[in-house]
């Protein structure tokens, strides 16, 4: 058997490419035609999909995974589960972690990539049980970053203790796309000679190296890599599945699937990409993360956060920071939640002009331990400027957070009308509870989207046609609903 390959499409490519604004309209179509490809898995959910459905699309994330599974019957659904962040920005109780999964695997979720960003195991103890407990494919996540502390013998005992806990298969993730070719075929070999159970792959191709190092990592046995369609690939997403499959046609490790049928996909999402043009990123390639590791979603957020300060112009002053704010607070790998904390707070230290001035909670709370044990130990002057005389927690930093079901049940009484809604609200209060009340008033058009359609039609019309010209169709959500249109139309 040839080498088995992931489909990114349906969550990281457009999460990495369009601000993961694509539709479940969008999916649907292709989705049958998908499934018959012979996919080992693809990726439909998780990671800034939840959040993004709820708080700008209107859409339920739990009846998306349903209607997708009713979609893919052959092919298994995967998921991006941030540990005991679960697919939030914080820790989360042990109770709210479970539930999540019962549910995911209840509405359809068959493999859970669990990943943890300080790669701090001790946060993925209640996960990895749960999926085990719930009858989900685990796979124990390492995440891959480089520094004089994370070197091939670290990652080769996380992914044998990964295995201990019980993971059934494990992941490289690169999340900045930094994993060299060479470097990949080395810790792929380590990992296949350290761990019974199947390697898989996941990189980004911002820093241009990912299609060599999937291709590296080929020659020395990962079982499985992630790919997305041409037409959703390259930049900060990941290679493209269609050359990949024509690299590996006629050799030991063909991957088995039809160029054809990929062709035919990717024609697809060539038109949809249109449709989100407005989301699109500015980052094709970029070879500064070689140098500053900063993925370029991150990139894209710090230049959002310096823009809204008026201080655009130096954005390459911090870019200089993080990496010193990095190893002063012991090497994190550079992935939600610890990428926000890092860059947020290199940015505060460019623009206050004194290092440290002004600390963000999510610094002091990750000083202090609440997020996990950092690779390296933090520089000690630095964590007695964050947190002066407070101390360090020590242990699990779930087991300082009293359960979280019960109150979120009561607090949102009958506006809840499930166990999902319940989950929704605790991981996200204000969105989800604004997303609950809207669905109870019967759902349809807010009066901000009504106005912007109304503005566009008006322009619309305005422009000659030719009187031959037919009739344009106009998607709501196209013009509808999203910041930057609305902005367009001159709506507030």
């Amino acid at each position: 058997m040839g080498v088995r390959v992931t489909d990114t499409t349906l969550r990281d490519a457009h999460q990495s490419l369009l601000a993961t604004r694509m539709r479940i309209e969008d999916m649907l179509p292709i989705a049958p035609l998908m499934d018959e490809v012979g996919f080992h898995s693809v990726e439909v959910w998780g990671g800034a999909t939840f959040d993004t459905c709820l708080r700008f699309l209107r859409e339920d994330p739990w009846e998306r995974l349903r209607r997708l599974k009713q979609c893919f019957r052959r092919t298994p659904l995967q998921m991006l589960l941030r540990g005991q962040n679960v697919v939030g920005y914080r820790h989360y109780a042990d109770d709210v972690v479970e539930k999540f999964v019962e549910l995911a695997v209840k509405n359809g979720m068959d493999i859970f990539r669990i990943f943890d960003a300080l790669n701090d195991l001790r946060n993925l103890e209640t996960a990895i049980r749960a999926v085990k407990r719930y009858g989900g494919h685990a796979q124990g996540t390492i995440c891959y970053t480089i520094s004089p502390v994370h070197t091939i013998d670290l990652y080769a005992r996380l992914a044998q203790e990964l295995v201990e806990m019980g993971s059934d298969s494990i992941c490289i993730k690169d999340m900045a796309g930094i994993l060299r070719p060479y470097e990949a075929y080395e810790l792929v070999k380590r990992l296949k000679d350290t761990v019974p159970v199947p390697v898989q792959l996941h990189t980004h191709s911002t820093g241009g190296l990912a299609p060599l190092a999937v291709l590296k990592a080929i020659e020395a046995g990962v079982d499985v890599v992630d790919c997305a369609i041409s037409s959703l690939s390259l930049g900060t997403s990941q290679p493209p599945c269609e050359s990949l499959v024509a690299t590996l046609h006629g050799t030991p490790y063909d991957t088995g699937l039809d160029l054809e049928l990929l062709s035919q996909i990717a024609d697809y999402f060539a038109q949809v990409r249109r449709k989100y043009a407005a989301f699109e990123g500015e980052v094709t390639v970029d070879v500064g993360v070689l140098i500053h590791q900063v993925p370029g979603g991150m990139i894209s957020n710090l230049l959002s956060q310096l823009r809204e300060m008026g201080a655009a112009d130096r954005l390459p002053e911090v870019l200089a920071e993080i990496p010193r704010v990095r190893a002063e607070l012991g090497y994190p790998p550079l992935v939600t939640p610890t990428s926000q904390i890092v860059g947020t707070q290199a940015v505060l230290n460019v623009l206050a002009g004194e290092r440290y001035k002004q600390v963000t909670r999510e610094t002091r709370a990750y000083v202090q331990g609440y997020y996990g044990r950092p690779p390296a130990p933090i520089d000690p002057d630095v964590q007695r400027k964050v947190l002066g005389d407070a101390d360090v927690i020590s242990g699990r930093p779930a087991d300082h957070i009293p359960p979280e079901l019960e109150k979120a049940r009561a607090d949102l009484g009958e506006l809840a009308s499930s166990e999902e809604d319940v989950v929704s609200y605790v991981l996200f209060p204000q969105v989800a509870r604004e997303f609950l009340e809207w669905r109870a008033r019967g759902g349809g058009l807010e009066p901000e989207e009504v106005a912007a359609i109304a503005v566009a039609l008006a322009q619309d019309h305005a422009r000659p046609q030719p009187a031959a010209a037919p009739r344009r169709e106009v998607s709501l959500w196209k013009v509808a609903g999203r910041r930057r249109l609305l902005n367009r139309a001159g709506v507030p």
